[in-house]
């Protein structure tokens, strides 16, 4: 168990053991809660929205590929076009 000391600008220093067990480095983020009574710090990984968004659609089964190479991608992308095309031009039943 390590003991700290609370510094002026209510700052603590995290001690390097304890560091080096979680991985926590300069500029990490830690979430900060109260847990009955105590203070906890959670290491957090900042994900920007969209590609959160894109992770959920991945493993809902809402993509496509993987594509050996970009011509692969680009070929399926030209043929999903055409089929969004002829199913705007066809009238709905």
């Amino acid at each position: 168990m390590a003991i700290v000391t609370v510094k002026n600008k209510y700052q603590v220093v995290i001690p390097q053991n304890l560091r080096e067990q979680v991985g926590v480095n300069v500029g990490d983020i830690l979430e900060v809660k109260i847990e009955k009574g105590k203070i906890t710090f959670t290491p957090k990984t900042v994900v920007d929205r969209h590609i959160a968004e894109s992770m959920a659609d991945f493993k809902a089964g809402r993509s496509y590929g993987p594509f050996d190479n970009a011509d692969d991608a680009i070929k399926f992308l030209h043929r999903q076009a055409r089929k969004f095309k002829k199913s705007k031009t066809q009238p709905h039943r």
